[in-house]
C-alpha cells in the first residue's frame, strides 16, 4: 500500500470511542486489531527506508570520511514527516480497509 498517500491525521487525535468498537463491539478487540496492523506498517515502511538508504551506505571503515549527503537527508526527512504508523492503522480500521477474523467463531460454527 501506498502510504504517502494516506488520509492520517499527522498528529494525535482524539476519537471518539463508540465510533472506534462499533464495528468489534469490543474497545480491546479494535486496539489488538489497530496494534497488529500498526506493526505490520511500521516494519514495511522500515523495511522500504532500509532499501533506500542502502543505496548510500559505505563500506570505509575510516572515520575522517564522514560526509553528508543531501539526498539522504531528504530521504530520512520525508519518511519522519509520514504519520506514525498506529495512527495510519486507526485511519485504515475506521474506513474499512483492514480484514480481520475471529477464530473462535469460525470453530464454533
Amino acid at each position: 500500500m501506498d502510504y504517502k498517500k494516506t488520509k492520517a491525521p499527522g498528529s494525535t487525535v482524539t476519537r471518539n470511542l463508540n465510533e472506534i468498537d462499533r464495528e468489534t463491539g469490543n474497545i480491546y478487540e479494535t486496539v489488538a486489531i489497530v496494534s497488529k496492523r500498526a506493526n505490520q506498517i511500521g516494519s514495511e515502511l522500515k523495511e522500504e527506508l532500509n532499501r533506500k538508504l542502502e543505496e548510500f551506505a559505505s563500506y570505509t571503515d575510516n572515520l575522517e570520511e564522514v560526509f553528508e549527503n543531501r539526498e539522504q537527508i531528504e530521504i530520512s526527512r520525508f519518511y519522519e514527516r509520514l504519520p506514525k504508523p498506529s495512527l495510519i492503522a486507526m485511519q485504515e480500521f475506521l474506513d474499512g480497509e483492514i480484514y480481520y477474523r475471529k477464530p473462535e467463531i469460525e470453530e464454533a460454527e
